[in-house]
């Protein structure tokens, strides 16, 4: 959602939370192959579109009709189509979105559609598109302090989170600022830390040409109305699908209510906060939604793209400009238990297709570097993984492997064994790492062991067979430590006990 009166944007302003619109997308399942059924009527809603939004629709309709449609035949027909079997349930009587889609989200099966490749004005459903492409890219935990001219380019009438300039924010409070106040502020501000506005649009507009999504044209990160920007429903459940395999997306979204931090009391010099809402009017009220994303402007009308989960099979549905902008909800709920109850008792009519993997596509497409000191989020994570005690664990766990490997292979070949025993020299090492410090009595041919006891018990108890912990915290690293100080003693009294020592000469 982007655009609203002027209230609602003094609200937002003044740190409470700005209503957002609606656009729906959810989620229905059915299986089954190739698609072939007549087409059931559907009223059909009046248009609310611009002149150059309009153009830009048919020059992108026209790239879809000049090349095979994405995702099959059918869903480049304009009217309703679905392909019922015997015992199919019929769809809702009244659906005026002038585009929807109801698909699986598993296999990708499209159940049914109207006008699933007509770009339409996509309204703050964008936003799933930007979420794609950037949430990846900065650790939640990082804190950022925005600066006043990355909130400077903000549209009139933009729905807000109400961020304060030259406050620090971490990243998932402006994400929670994106997915549940759909708030444009928090959308520019997380581009800005991106590279820049520019750069974040072609960041999306790559990202959706590796995902397929023919239909859409990105001019602005956050969906605010400009000429030429469209997407349309089968596009839209794309993102959709695509984001919620990122489990911090469909965190996000799933998100009903959060505190968000405020403005500092200059009083008390203290920081206040305040609880937003998730401005998505079915998550909580329709039995198993997860999210993802509405949207609502006056050129775009109502969009609302959604998921949903029962017994198992997990549902998407987009339906976008209906007749009245509350519908957008109604529609979609009832798109979603046709959904439900067609499942196996149609045949698809399209499919899902699945993101390219060419030479020439990339999964997370070539980014600008991000702000400095910021790290992918998969990195960071690593980082973190393996503290010290973590890099403890392993060389602890590799020495155990290898006393292992060199005990099977003496058992093997017992003679060969010795032979080296007495002619190679093999300085003593414990786990860890730590070897043991030399001695000038010992003769430097004397290869050491680990006693069988002694090495058994930790790799039981903490270690795998490679290194792996099953705990990396400061107790075992402790334990870690009285084990290696332990072991070392025990294998000084080994070998003071059944080796003489010679001088060296």
């Amino acid at each position: 959602m982007q655009q609203r009166s002027s209230h609602v944007s003094r609200r937002a302003r003044a740190g409470r939370p700005a209503a957002a619109g609606a656009v729906a997308v959810l989620v229905l399942a059915a299986g089954a192959p190739a698609a072939s059924s007549a087409p059931s009527p559907s009223p059909s809603p009046s248009a609310s579109s611009t002149p150059a939004a309009a153009a830009a629709a048919a020059g992108a309709g026209a790239a879809q009709d000049a090349a095979a449609v994405v995702g099959g035949e059918r869903l480049g027909r304009p009217a309703v189509q679905v392909a019922p079997r015997t015992g199919a349930p019929e769809l809702p009587a009244v659906l005026t979105g002038r585009s929807w889609l109801i698909a699986d989200a598993a296999t990708g099966e499209v159940l049914a559609a109207r006008n699933a490749h007509l770009p339409l004005p996509p309204a703050s459903t964008l936003k799933m598109l930007f979420a794609d492409t950037v949430l990846p890219k900065f650790d939640r935990a990082l804190e950022h302090q925005v600066a006043p001219a990355e909130l400077a380019a903000l549209g009139a009438g933009s729905s807000l989170v109400g961020i304060k300039e030259n406050l620090p924010y971490r990243v998932e409070d402006l994400w929670r600022g994106v997915f549940l106040a759909s708030g444009n502020d928090a959308v520019h501000v997380l581009s800005h830390m991106n590279g820049g506005l520019a750069s974040t649009v072609a960041q999306m507009q790559e990202r959706a040409t590796a995902l397929q999504a023919r239909d859409t044209r990105v001019v602005s990160p956050e969906g605010y109305d400009q000429d030429g920007q469209v997407s349309s429903a089968y596009d839209l459940t794309l993102f959709a699908r695509a984001g919620l395999r990122n489990p911090d997306f469909r965190g996000y979204c799933a998100t009903r209510t959060a505190r968000f931090p405020g403005a500092v009391d200059k009083a008390t010099g203290q920081r206040s906060a305040f609880d937003i809402a998730n401005t998505d009017r079915l998550l909580g009220k329709y039995p198993g939604l997860i999210g993802v994303k509405n949207g609502y402007t006056t050129n775009a009308g109502a969009t609302f793209t959604g998921a949903a989960e029962r017994d198992g099979r997990t549902l998407l549905v987009t339906v976008m400009h209906p007749e009245q902008q509350s519908k957008v909800y109604d529609e979609a709920a009832a798109l979603l238990d046709w959904g439900f109850a067609a499942a196996g008792k149609v045949e698809p009519v399209g499919r899902l297709v699945e993101e390219e993997t060419g030479p020439g596509a990339s999964a997370a497409p070539a980014t600008e570097a991000p702000a400095s000191g910021v790290l992918p989020h998969a990195i960071q994570q690593a980082d973190h993984a393996l503290g010290p005690a973590g890099w403890t664990a392993l060389a602890f766990g590799a020495a155990l492997a290898l006393w292992a490997a060199g005990r099977l292979r003496t058992r093997r070949r017992p003679h060969t064994a010795a032979a080296a025993t007495a002619s190679l020299p093999v300085l003593p090492v414990l786990p860890g790492g730590v070897p043991v410090p030399p001695r000038p009595d010992y003769a430097p041919h004397i290869a050491y062991s680990v006693p069988a006891r002694t090495a058994a018990g930790p790799a039981r108890r903490g270690a795998t067979a490679v290194g792996g912990a099953t705990a990396v915290g400061g107790g075992t690293r402790r334990r870690l430590t009285r084990r290696a100080r332990s072991l070392a003693r025990s294998t000084r009294a080994r070998f003071a006990a059944t080796t003489t020592p010679r001088r060296r000469p």
